[in-house]
């Protein structure tokens, strides 16, 4: 993880009114930067109302030996303090006459203090300091004033604690002079503490870490279980024992989690992550945090399964409550914050009828269209909105979950976009950023999260270019200012076992298939990206590292999850395979099994059978229907309360024709069998996939194995797999199986399903696509070998240190891009646009970049030998140290170029004749062309 993960910037620096801000925060992150911390600018904690708004922490700093830092940042000059009074400073000329700002602070230090007390080994450990900041503020002023004097003072940070003096333009950057930086933490150290504590030992500050980022929040409740008498198993070896274990335990702070949750990005945003990473409760605590930071905001949560709302809800009350100190809760009758079905129903409002009210427009309902899946009918009344109406834009932040869920054919795209998502950003306001705005594309604060492993209808992926036409094909690429990122691809999944994902991935992507693998990525960097170390069985030392490059056909792979990247502690704790499969002759034999199985998890095991333990039919139509059926009465034949979802209570075969409780999925006191599509967004510990069967019949089937994948990662603990008769899947499942956190196949040919996570990747597959706009991709280190990017537009493209080898890149826009180190060996560059582009120590030998426009490129120290620049444009070009050896000079254009120690020998200069002086010879402009 980036280094600079630790320096949370919750919301972009550098806008009116945050400078002062923003000088304090580089002089934190310069200085703590060394040390075990986390700091956050803009900590999403609201301790108390003042007047008409909720104020958070300016700075937060976690420190491993100084505890809890909080300082808050007054951007007033001398002459605007009129007086100060105990706390209480009088000012003019400021935004507000009155201020307090080292009370304020003290009330969020507080609130922060009274969740570390809630931990039994944190309580009243934790050392707690406040200091105010007056960046514009010199010691000496402060002194004149008398202000030193007051015994009410509070430890203060001047402008020269901060790097600054009198004469430092007002919006640089912070640098150390003299030590200022270890005097900025002896200054902190030294505040006096608000609340002692002791010295954290390693687990105290994991635990503080994780406080602070909101984990224990879902934290499940300590488990108490009890054994009949008749049980003579060890407790240590039921489900209930481990899972009492597994819940104490608290999950470290992921930094990239906290960067995901608590920053709000200035326009759109893609969330990639893996099953299990936490995307949903993520982006709730996204739109919670928004919510409170700015109430005048509307705000959408957007989600496709009805069956997700109630969780959505609970998130969301949950987050409002902690940020908020429990002033705050989710009121849905009165708020701007609002939770929306993607489609909505009579009694409850969605996000696609709700545009449609706000239109004018009539919606349609799912019977009144014309497509038989839930998604592809959902796009169709999306279409007659867009073609029909204009959207008013409602909304200032629309955040989607489960994102591939939304997605549908060409055949249902509107003007080439996806219409689900080109009606989202219809509703949107355009962010009010001029930094980061695109004249040609409207910044939104549109935000997307997904997993394309886990659609059950459409084997697409909602890249930018495939929701919005290519014109749009770097919407989420690059970084925002302050290094927020547009892109995020998590890997590490905190619900599945190891062993279960890997095995879900395994036959979920067909890797040990017989036949060849169905759905993969021929990146390494790509399988990196979702949490596996990658190994080349055919890589011989010391060759080059196998990751950044293309896997090659014939290829053996071996893929490895490593602990970290799946820190469920089930599989530590359970001594026995935490997944088992067994085929049976007859449905009755196998239905018979899994309430024996049930019986057991409930009376020995004593797992609960609401939450804990979950059915989930596999299969498609009427045959998973009547399969679901057959389970339900087995199940109470044999004294098993059971609950379908959309039913009213337990044991109800069929759901009510009023459609009133299609929101619930789980009934205390039942175990909840469900169908696929229903299950998704849930989980339990106990997991039993019954019908496998129906997936080995079509086992080439892409969906089927999506349908598989989906159910086997809904375990976080244990998963069981049943179905009848004998197929050649079954032998391929029990390989997989057996590999456990390891799997190794061979890339026999392409997949069938490419999917590409990695800029490299992605791009690849958007230029054979036909797209042309890559402007800003990230490429850097990459292997692109022979690649073809004709005519493609890098403008401030990232490629340095990329692998350009033979690529052709003719009438290529390079404008301000950075190709430092890059190789470029053999490349065509015929007609490349490079104006500004860095290309230092670039291999560019035996190059051709005849006529191409360098004018104002920096080539210093590269390397162009035997290189092609006939009729090139070098106008401006520094050519400092560069070996231009038997290169092609005729007809370029050398003006202001400077050519101090240049390597000419051999080379055919401009006006034609060849070079056969010394070997390094220091060139004014006139040398070179006369």
């Amino acid at each position: 993880m980036s280094p600079d993960r630790k320096f949370i910037t919750t919301e972009p620096l550098f806008i009116a009114g945050e400078k002062a801000e923003s000088q304090v925060w580089m002089a934190i992150c310069r200085s703590f930067e060394p040390r075990d911390c986390i700091a956050y600018w803009q900590f999403p904690i609201f301790s108390k109302k003042l007047g008409t708004f909720r104020k958070e922490p300016d700075i937060l700093i976690v420190d491993a030996e100084l505890g809890l830092i909080i300082i808050e940042v007054k951007s007033i000059t001398i002459e605007q303090i009129l007086g100060i009074t105990g706390h209480h400073w009088q000012l003019q000329n400021f935004y507000t006459t009155r201020a307090n700002p080292y009370q304020q602070a003290e009330h969020q230090l507080f609130a922060l203090l009274d969740y570390c007390n809630l931990e039994e080994s944190l309580h009243h450990q934790v050392p707690g300091r406040v200091l105010v900041a007056l960046p514009r503020i010199l010691h000496s002023q402060w002194q004149h004033r008398g202000f030193d004097r007051l015994p009410s003072s509070p430890p203060i940070l001047f402008q020269e604690d901060l790097g600054f003096t009198a004469n430092t333009p007002f919006f640089s950057e912070p640098s150390p002079v003299n030590g200022q930086h270890s005097s900025l933490i002896e200054k902190i150290e030294n505040a006096p503490l608000v609340t002692p504590g002791s010295e954290l030992s390693s687990e105290q500050w994991a635990l503080l870490k994780a406080v602070i980022s909101g984990t224990p929040l879902f934290r499940p409740p300590s488990r108490r279980f009890f054994l009949t008498n008749w049980d003579n198993l060890e407790p240590a070896l039921t489900r209930s024992a481990v899972l009492a274990i597994a819940r104490k335990r608290v999950s470290e702070l992921d930094l990239q989690q906290e960067q995901i949750a608590k920053v709000i990005p200035p326009g759109p945003q893609r969330i990639r992550g893996i099953a299990g990473s936490g995307k949903t409760v993520l982006l709730c605590q996204k739109a919670a945090q928004m919510h409170l930071k700015h109430p005048e905001w509307d705000i959408a949560i957007v989600f496709f399964s009805r069956s997700l709302y109630d969780p959505i809800l609970q998130y969301i009350d949950q987050w409002l409550k902690r940020f908020s100190c429990n002033q705050i809760g989710y009121n849905p009758q009165n708020s701007k914050l609002k939770v929306l079905h993607a489609w909505g129903a009579k009694d409850q409002p969605g996000f696609y009828r709700t545009l449609c009210q706000a239109a004018g427009v009539w919606s349609q309902s799912v019977q009144q269209t014309t497509r038989s899946t839930a998604n592809e009918a959902l796009a169709e009344a999306c279409y007659h909105l867009l073609a029909s109406a204009t959207i008013p834009a409602i909304f200032d932040a629309i955040l989607i979950d489960e994102g591939q869920d939304f997605i549908v054919d060409e055949d249902l795209k509107f003007e080439g976009k996806q219409p689900f998502y080109w009606m989202a950003v219809q509703a949107l306001r355009p962010v009010n950023r001029e930094k980061d705005n695109n004249p040609e594309i409207p910044q939104k604060r549109l935000i997307w999260a997904y997993d394309e492993i886990q659609s059950l209808e459409t084997l697409k992926v909602p890249t930018a270019s495939e929701l919005f036409g290519d014109e749009w094909g770097q919407l989420v690429t690059g970084e925002y200012s302050n290094g927020i990122k547009k892109t995020e691809i998590m890997s590490r999944s905190y619900r599945i076992p190891a062993p279960i994902l890997t095995a879900a991935h395994g036959i979920g992507l067909g890797l040990l298939r017989p036949q060849g693998l169905l759905t993969g990525m021929q990146w390494a960097e790509d399988w990196e990206m979702i949490g596996y170390n990658v190994r080349l069985t055919n890589l011989k030392e010391p060759e080059n590292s196998p990751y950044n490059s293309p896997l090659k056909l014939g290829e053996t792979i071996t893929l490895h999850r490593p602990e970290h990247n799946s820190p469920n502690p089930i599989a530590a704790l359970w001594k026995q395979p935490l997944i088992e499969f067994e085929a049976y002759r007859s449905r009755s034999e196998e239905l018979i099994s899994l309430s024996d199985r049930i019986l057991y998890n409930l009376k020995i095991d004593g797992l609960r059978p609401s939450r804990e333990i979950l059915v989930i039919v596999l299969g498609m139509g009427w045959e998973a229907i009547e399969l679901e059926t057959q389970i339900a009465r087995c199940l109470i034949q044999q004294g098993i309360d059971i609950f379908i979802p959309g039913t009213p209570d337990c044991n109800i075969l069929k759901p009510t024709s009023n459609n009133a409780h299609a929101n619930q999925f789980w009934c205390e006191g039942g175990v909840t069998i469900s169908r696929i599509h229903r299950a998704k967004g849930h989980e339990a510990d106990m997991v039993y996939l019954v019908g496998l069967d129906q997936i080995a019949i079509a086992e080439n089937n892409l969906n089927f194995r999506n349908q598989l994948f989906v159910a086997m990662t809904r375990s976080r603990g244990w998963l069981r797999l049943s179905g009848l008769g004998s197929y050649p899947f079954y032998e391929e499942l029990a390989r997989v199986i057996e590999s456990g956190n390891t799997l190794t196949f061979r890339l026999r040919f392409p997949p069938q399903r490419d999917i590409s996570i990695t800029d490299g990747g992605e791009l690849l597959r958007r230029y054979q696509n036909g797209d042309r706009n890559f402007q800003g991709a990230n490429l850097s280190a990459l292997d692109l070998t022979g690649v073809n990017l004709s005519h493609a537009n890098l403008i401030g493209a990232n490629l340095q240190q990329t692998n350009l080898t033979h690529a052709n890149l003719n009438y290529a826009k390079l404008v301000v891009a950075n190709l430092s180190r890059a190789n470029l060996t053999g490349a065509n560059l015929q007609r490349v646009k490079c104006v500004g582009t860095n290309l230092q120590q670039a291999q560019l030998n035996s190059c051709d970049l005849s006529r191409a426009d360098l004018s104002d490129a920096d080539l210093s120290m590269a390397a162009l030998v035997r290189a092609n620049l006939k009729d090139a444009n070098l106008s401006g070009t520094n050519l400092t140290q560069v070996d231009l050896s038997d290169a092609t000079l005729q007809g370029a254009v050398v003006n202001e170029v400077n050519c101090t120690e240049v390597i000419l020998t051999g080379a055919i200069l401009p006006e034609g004749w060849i070079f056969a002086g010394c070997s390094r010879t220091t060139l004014t402009e006139s040398t070179i062309i006369s």
